[in-house]
């Protein structure tokens, strides 16, 4: 096998994952949520402006998205078919992160610029600060721990 077909096969196996992985999330409309997704999305967005919908699969789990406006800050719910909160991430603000933080969060970005912030919420429980970062044309995301500390893995 030439070296252009081993290349050209690569390309083709990359782009397919890439493809398939991109085509995961899934918008949806209201009236395509499972009943019991439907009613946590009408409580948990009283006195919210809701933006969408999206279903994606993640580790196996199919996962439904709401994506909401809450007093002028973004906040996304994501639920399993039952209506279970299974993730919460809430955009915040820098300054009303405590000291470490903002400090852990200024360290991992470098000298990136920080965007958006958003805590991430799982079964209830702070698990982690993420922070959009831009870095001349890049933008990235990075995580800290609820103290402001580097985590084993990104969550």
């Amino acid at each position: 096998m030439s070296l252009f077909n081993k290349v050209s096969g690569a390309a083709l196996v990359l782009g397919l994952v890439f493809s398939v992985a991109h085509a995961q999330e899934k918008k949806l409309t209201r009236k395509q949520l499972p009943p019991a997704v439907e009613k946590t999305v009408a409580r948990e967005s009283e006195g919210a402006t809701i933006k969408g919908f999206a279903t994606e699969v993640e580790n196996g789990q199919r996962l439904y998205e709401a994506e909401l406006m809450v007093n002028g800050h973004h906040k996304d719910i994501s639920m399993n078919r039952r209506g279970v909160i299974v993730e919460v991430e809430e955009e915040v603000s820098m300054d009303s992160l405590p000291a470490t933080v903002q400090d852990g969060l200024r360290k991992a970005a470098g000298s990136g610029t920080i965007g958006m912030i958003e805590s991430l919420t799982k079964s209830g429980k702070l698990v982690a600060y993420e922070g959009h970062v831009k870095t001349g044309t890049k933008r990235s995301e990075i995580q800290v721990g609820p103290q402001g500390e580097k985590l084993k893995r990104p969550e």
